[in-house]
């Protein structure tokens, strides 16, 4: 088949191996960084990737790349603009890692009520406090605004409601089943808040959304958690409202994240006793990666197999198309041939197409979407195909 893949992250071995079983070209080269890429993906066919940055070089200089994969969910490291420019698909696996980051977004909750963090490293250095440790809250009847309630949000709320909090939501449109209240105003749900919990994608709308603006709105003494994107936060209004209103913050995604998996890191927020720092580790329990490596495997099963690609993600989502023409047709060769010609001499450009087969291969039915309508004259051209069993032309 000689299809190359290379994957740039961590992936499991199992996983690997299954990739090998279909004859495919597998480079595995777990610590390439953004700017090995361009070099790296050169003459590969499909790019796997998690964090490890997707930039324009790499994909201009990808001459063979059809497709890119994001073994998680948000695509924000990919260039998307450049992808759809050399028609390039990307695919990402959501939902694969829900629960594992709801279960570290629960346990930065806990560790920040109980300070648990602080406790360890107190008694490291031989400190013993248990009289300023004994002053936590506890999570029941408290009240959590979750900032996006799409599938990690979901799985929040339903560990929350376990606890006893009250559960209030931004974005519920996407939930069905948990009974968590939607509050549609910021200004009016973050007042209301004990904890907020940040689970929202990074675009224009959300760039920044935690501005100095809505830090005025939280509660004093609150928790805000951030196991989503570190851009959601402006980090200096965060720092800010810190030493004003006492807020904690546990935070799985900071600004300038090293983009090596280990080594050393500097940040203004070392210094910052309110703020607890885990290292990007939201999606990293074995569950998760196992879920994100299966649904990569069989997104690349699909493309490498039948040419489909699931969770395709850079595909058009509003066409300019406004009609639609559906000819059913004997298979045969020449019978669609014939019908594009009428379509191209009137230089009617179609936006999509599918044709497809019925059972025994006798008949098909081929859909295209296009700009222009098509007049009666060629309407009557198409039918007067004996090979044309039925025309359809509708507007929309």
């Amino acid at each position: 088949m000689n299809v190359k893949v290379l994957i740039a992250d961590k992936f499991p071995e199992q996983y690997i191996q299954e990739l090998k079983d279909l004859d495919l070209d597998i480079n595995y080269s777990p610590k390439l960084g953004e700017n090995d890429l361009p070099e790296a993906a050169k003459d590969i066919d499909i790019l796997v990737v998690r964090s490890t940055v997707v930039n324009e070089k790499t994909i201009n200089l990808g001459g063979n790349l059809n497709l890119i994969i994001r073994a998680g969910s948000g695509v924000n490291n990919i260039d998307i603009a450049a992808a759809n420019k050399k028609g390039i698909y990307v695919a990402n696996c959501p939902g694969m890692n829900s629960v594992a980051v709801a279960e570290l977004t629960m346990g930065l909750m806990i560790s920040l009520d109980r300070r648990i963090p602080d406790n360890v490293i107190d008694f490291r250095n031989g400190k013993w406090n248990k009289a300023g440790y004994s002053k936590a809250e506890g999570l029941k009847g408290k009240t959590l605004g979750v900032i996006g309630v799409g599938n990690i949000g979901k799985e929040v709320a339903k560990r929350a409601l376990a606890f006893g909090m009250n559960v209030y939501g931004k974005d519920i449109s996407r939930i069905k089943g948990v009974a968590i209240k939607d509050f549609s105003e910021m200004d009016k749900l973050l007042p209301l808040c004990d904890i907020v919990t940040l689970h929202l994608p990074t675009t224009p709308q959300t760039k920044g959304l935690f501005n100095k603006e809505m830090f005025n709105y939280m509660k004093p003494n609150s928790l805000l958690i951030n196991t989503a994107r570190a851009d959601l936060i402006d980090e200096d209004a965060m720092i800010e409202t810190i030493k004003s209103k006492n807020i904690r913050v546990a935070l799985d995604v900071i600004r300038d994240e090293p983009e090596q998996k280990s080594g050393e890191i500097k940040s203004k927020l070392q210094s910052i006793p309110n703020v607890y720092v885990t290292h990007h580790i939201g999606a990293s329990t074995q569950q998760a990666q196992n879920a994100v490596a299966a649904e990569t495997v069989r997104i690349i099963k699909d493309f490498v197999m039948s040419g489909l690609i699931a969770h395709w993600v850079n595909r058009a989502k509003i066409s300019a198309t406004h009609y639609q023409l559906v000819v059913k047709h004997y298979d045969k060769p020449g019978v669609l041939a014939s019908i594009l010609n009428i379509i191209r001499e009137a230089k009617i450009n179609i936006e999509e197409i599918e044709n497809i087969i019925f059972e025994g291969g006798v008949v098909a039915c081929c859909t295209m979407k296009l700009r222009n309508p098509l007049s009666t004259e060629m309407l009557k051209g198409i039918k007067e195909n004996s090979n044309v069993l039925s025309v359809s032309h509708i507007a929309f």
